[in-house]
């Protein structure tokens, strides 16, 4: 099993199969909400992105002074799949998983995330 410091030195696609793999396992994603509660998004490359995490403890290198105010939210599979896609398909959303130490993570459109779930979810 890799241990979590060496996640971390992962390349981003090694990070986002991971991330796919322990979804799949423990019916979890984190995420983050701003201040206000609501999702904090960002810009990458003119796309807007919401950042998926496995696990809360990867969050933590991410909450740079900019995002200092933001804390982990927990979703299962099930809100993944009845609120926070269709939320991302109907904004054009991307995702990025997996981000650390406030570095882009695996950026992954909607379409080829959901695919990558369910195949490892069947």
């Amino acid at each position: 099993m890799t241990t979590p410091i060496n996640l971390l030195l992962l390349p981003p696609q090694d990070r986002y199969f991971h991330f796919i793999n322990t979804t799949a396992e423990t019916g979890e994603i984190w995420t983050i909400l701003d201040k206000n509660g609501d999702f904090a998004l960002f810009e990458i490359d003119n796309k807007t992105v919401l950042s998926f995490w496995p696990e809360e403890a990867f969050i933590e290198s991410n909450l740079t002074p900019d995002w200092k105010d933001c804390i982990p939210y927990k979703l299962t599979i099930d809100t993944l799949q009845e609120i926070i896609i269709p939320k991302i398909r109907q904004n054009n959303y991307y995702i990025n998983v997996f981000p650390v130490e406030a570095k882009t993570g695996y950026l992954v459109n909607l379409n080829d995330f959901v695919q990558d779930l369910n195949e490892e979810l069947e």
